[in-house]
C-alpha cells in the first residue's frame, strides 16, 4: 500500500521538525518516504501568526492502516507533542501534525480514521504537495483528480 501522509508545524524550526518527522517514519516503517516540496501556509480553523510548512510524503509498506496511525502518534510525541487542540477544544499551533490524506484507493470511515481525509479537498496544503508526488490520484469518493481540487480552490475567495 502507498500511504500519503501530511507533515506540518508552525512551531521551532520548522524545516528541522520536519526532517525528524520523515526521519522516524523512514527509520520505524524500515522504507524510504518519498517528499514534496515544503509550501507555507496560514493556521487552518484557527488564528496565530505563526504561518504552517507542510510535505506530503509517499510510502509503500504493508502496515495495517490502524497501526500506521498509532505510528504517526507516536512520531508526534517523539518530535514534538501530540496535542493538537487547547483546553476549549480549538485548534493550536504545533511542533508537528502527521495527518494520513491518502491510502492508495482506499475509504476507511471508522472512530478514529477516515481515508480519504476528510478536509483533504477544502486544505491547499495538503492538495497542492499531494499533487506533486501523485499527479494521477483521484478522490475514490467524488472521482475528482488532486489538479481539479487545486482548482476548486483556487476559485474560492480567501
Amino acid at each position: 500500500m502507498t500511504y500519503y501522509i501530511n507533515i506540518g508545524t508552525n512551531l521551532g524550526d520548522r524545516q528541522a521538525n520536519i526532517a525528524a518527522a520523515v526521519s522516524a517514519l523512514e527509520r520505524l516503517i524500515g522504507a524510504k518516504a518519498l517528499c514534496s516540496d515544503a509550501v507555507t501556509s496560514p493556521p487552518w480553523g484557527y488564528q496565530s501568526n505563526n504561518e504552517f510548512l507542510n510535505i506530503a510524503v509517499a510510502i509503500v509498506c504493508d502496515i495495517a492502516p490502524a497501526q500506521m496511525l498509532a505510528l504517526l502518534k507516536r512520531i508526534e510525541d517523539e518530535v514534538g507533542t501530540s496535542v493538537h487542540r487547547n483546553a476549549q477544544g480549538e485548534y493550536c499551533d504545533r511542533i508537528i501534525d502527521l495527518d494520513i490524506m491518502a491510502i492508495d484507493q482506499l475509504t476507511i470511515s471508522t472512530p478514529s480514521l477516515t481515508v480519504p481525509h476528510p478536509h483533504l479537498a477544502e486544505r491547499r496544503f495538503f492538495v497542492e504537495p499531494f499533487l506533486q508526488l501523485a499527479p494521477q490520484w483521484r478522490h475514490p469518493l467524488t472521482h475528482q483528480s488532486l489538479a481539479q481540487m487545486l482548482q476548486n480552490l483556487a476559485c474560492e475567495p480567501s
